[in-house]
């Protein structure tokens, strides 16, 4: 099959994937914590676990990645599996409204989803010319943040109207699963390159040997988990009442799900040009201080205007980081190895995400939640100053194999 037919049909299948992701990435991010805090009345463990559910898969892409290619499956394929696991998971929540089962089936499902980053990274990688990559994937990005505005809305309305109509919701998340399976069944794809070796983890000896990538993933720790951190503490801040908020769940969905999705959707493809034409590291620290703002507007300000500003900053913020951490790897990793650079990328994210929510729930038992946000803030500025003696390699990223000699120790 010729290159340009490659890009043009995963171009068109991601464009419609991207519908369906939507509608998942409105659940993962607002409606299955809030079905977990609101009905079935969760304790802080129980809601850190549904707020961890794809970062717990994260921590064995690195795992998955490697017997994919032991396998010799496609890429797409193997997603596809992970994506029809995660619609079983959502059909068996449904049936069993119970609340081990609901935590369990968020775990699962969510971590199915997850597990398909990387793989998709190498798709991406072979499929979209460097050239136009950032904007291409910014396209399919776009739809799916339409798609999480258009979802959070209408589903913060109907559960508004009636949460106990929550099952057919989980039923819907299963047809969402089930249709990105069938559309991933069909993008063109090979069989990932062996990392060699015998280990299931072998692709972490990149983290040591190569420099540049091995900084860039410290700071992208720091940042990571203080802004995963703060995510379920947006649903916590407007719907306990603890916080003295305890909004309508319309309310929440609009400041969570549909403003931030709107403020994306209008930045993403300027973030998908200058992640083609910008120094990578310059773009990180730029993301960085947008969500640091964006955390200590919304949480800090005590007034429904800050929490507006605060979701439109961080939404313009997240476009960003969007683009920048479903791409990143392909400006650091040899060609043949972008899956594995990602694996390693999103073990790390799956660490901090398990933790982090953990952590932060536990925290605000006894610290106030502004004490969180300044603390979260911190650690975001802490990351990109760590970033600023890197720009000068920025320049040079992209060239895979030949950048990796000139940073290796």
């Amino acid at each position: 099959m010729l290159a340009s037919e490659r890009t043009r049909i995963t171009y068109r299948l991601e464009l419609r994937r991207a519908v369906a992701s939507g509608a998942l990435e409105s659940g993962g991010s607002t409606f299955l914590l809030l079905i977990a805090v609101r009905w079935f009345q969760a304790g802080a463990t129980a809601k850190g676990l549904v707020a961890a559910g794809g970062s717990a898969g994260l921590l064995f892409s690195p795992w998955v990645v490697s017997r994919v290619a032991a396998l010799g499956w496609p890429a797409t394929l193997a997603a596809a599996r992970l994506a029809a696991v995660g619609a079983g998971c959502f059909v068996v929540m449904a049936a069993l409204p119970w609340l081990p089962v609901y935590v369990a089936g968020c775990l699962l499902s969510m971590a199915a989803a997850a597990l398909a980053a990387p793989l998709l990274a190498q798709v991406y990688q072979e499929n979209y010319p460097a050239a136009q990559r950032g904007r291409l994937f910014s396209h399919a990005v776009m739809v799916r943040i339409g798609s999480v505005a258009l979802c959070s809305e209408l589903t913060g309305r109907w559960l508004a109207a009636d949460l106990g109509q929550f099952r057919w919701l989980l039923l819907v998340y299963a047809a969402a699963f089930a249709y990105g399976s069938r559309c991933l069944a069909r993008y063109p794809s090979r069989p990932l390159a062996d990392a060699g070796g015998s280990h299931p983890f072998r692709a972490m000896r990149f983290v040591r040997q190569d420099r540049l990538f091995r900084q860039t993933l410290i700071c992208w720790m720091l940042m990571g988990f203080a802004n995963m951190m703060m995510l379920p503490m947006r649903v916590e801040y407007l719907a306990n009442q603890r916080y003295g908020r305890a909004l309508d769940t319309a309310v929440i969905a609009f400041l969570i799900g549909v403003l931030p999705s709107l403020a994306r959707l209008g930045m993403c493809p300027v973030w998908g040009l200058l992640f083609d034409r910008m120094n990578f590291f310059v773009l990180r620290v730029i993301v960085n201080l947008g969500f640091a703002l964006g955390v200590l507007v919304f949480f800090l300000s005590g007034s429904f205007t800050g929490l507006v500003v605060g979701a439109v900053v961080f939404g313009m913020s997240n476009a960003g980081g969007d683009v920048a951490w479903g791409l990143w790897v392909t400006k650091f990793a040899p060609p043949a190895h972008v899956a594995d650079y990602m694996s390693v990328h999103t073990f790390f994210t799956g660490v901090r995400g398990v933790v982090a929510p953990l952590v932060a729930f536990h925290f605000v038992r006894g610290l106030p939640l502004a004490t969180l946000g300044w603390i979260s803030a911190g650690l975001m500025v802490a990351a990109s100053v760590l970033l600023l003696p890197e720009i000068k390699h920025g320049w040079r990223l992209g060239r895979g194999a030949a950048l990796l000699e000139e940073v290796v120790e």
